[in-house]
């Protein structure tokens, strides 16, 4: 499965890339039913909710607190990174935002108020930090805790 995610290089520029998410058979969850495709489990940190405000249509220029894995309940996003590059994202479509430094990027929403998901993540679980393909570093809590270490 691919994802979508925004990244800051080192100078500060933001950029789009791709991350694949490595999926595997699982046993079928009942009698007759196909299995489910399913990834390994990474850990979160924090999980949030938020609602964008009905009629605000554009977030100038930002950095997220922390990297966020996002995924939109309702309606659409675009965002724009500060290479120049624009991407639409519809509901139910996951986004890595991970422009923590930087110049960031900005996000032009529709006028009706949408909420949306976001998972909060250690640095190691999904992606190195400053890789564009995002190389999955970490397994489980322990090599988790090596690779924060290193940081």
């Amino acid at each position: 499965m691919k994802c979508l995610r925004i990244y800051a290089t080192p100078d500060g520029e933001s950029h789009f890339g791709e991350v694949e998410i490595p999926m595997t058979a699982k046993v079928a969850v009942a009698p007759g039913a196909k299995p489910f495709q399913v990834s390994k489990r990474y850990l979160a940190s924090s999980v949030e909710f938020t609602q964008i405000p009905a009629g605000m249509r554009q977030v100038d220029w930002h950095t997220v607190p922390a990297r966020i894995l996002t995924v939109r309940l309702t309606g659409a996003v675009e965002y724009e990174t500060s290479d120049g590059e624009v991407r639409h994202v519809s509901a139910g479509e996951f986004v890595l935002v991970e422009d923590t430094h930087g110049k960031g990027h900005l996000s032009r929403h529709s006028q009706t108020s949408k909420p949306f998901f976001g998972s909060g993540y250690p640095t190691a679980s999904i992606c190195h930090p400053h890789s564009p393909r995002g190389i999955a570093v970490a397994d489980d809590a322990e090599s988790l805790q090596r690779a924060q270490s290193r940081r």
